[in-house]
């Protein structure tokens, strides 16, 4: 199973040629994550919600609407107990893991880990950091 992180569904979005062929090739074993549901959909509506009256709302809500389409396509990966387990675990044995900027890439790391999932991303920086992970990056 794969998993992309927020960094490739924004990719996905944005019409990644690399990206989107290796999506489509590796179907059905890619999911997201609810964590990445989340940042997606924060961003969208504190951009909505900071827009000028007469800024481009039809560009932040077809962009938003982009994005419920692709979470319809894609099945999403919950933060259970098992994930909450591994989250737990990760931040009480790895201490860099333990700063803020960090915290959502350690949630869909631990989702992975609970599911046994490869994380595609391009931020190789934060998620090596994670003992066990399997990651990959499908934009190069």
């Amino acid at each position: 199973m794969f998993i992309l992180d927020t960094d490739h569904v924004s990719l996905w979005l944005r019409g990644h040629p690399l990206v989107k062929e290796r999506t489509i090739k590796a179907r059905p074993n890619v999911v997201t994550t609810v964590v990445t549901v989340q940042e997606l959909f924060n961003g969208w509506a504190s951009r909505i919600n900071n827009l000028a009256e007469q800024e481009s709302l039809v560009f932040a809500y077809t962009n938003f609407w982009q994005t419920i389409d692709f979470i319809q396509q894609f099945p999403v990966a919950n933060f259970d107990q098992s994930a909450d387990d591994c989250y737990v675990n990760l931040l009480a044995m790895n201490v860099p893991l333990r700063k803020k900027k960090l915290r959502q890439d350690v949630r869909i790391a631990a989702i992975a880990l609970s599911l046994n999932a490869t994380v595609v991303t391009r931020n190789k920086k934060d998620f090596s950091l994670v003992p066990g992970l399997s990651i990959v990056d499908w934009s190069v």
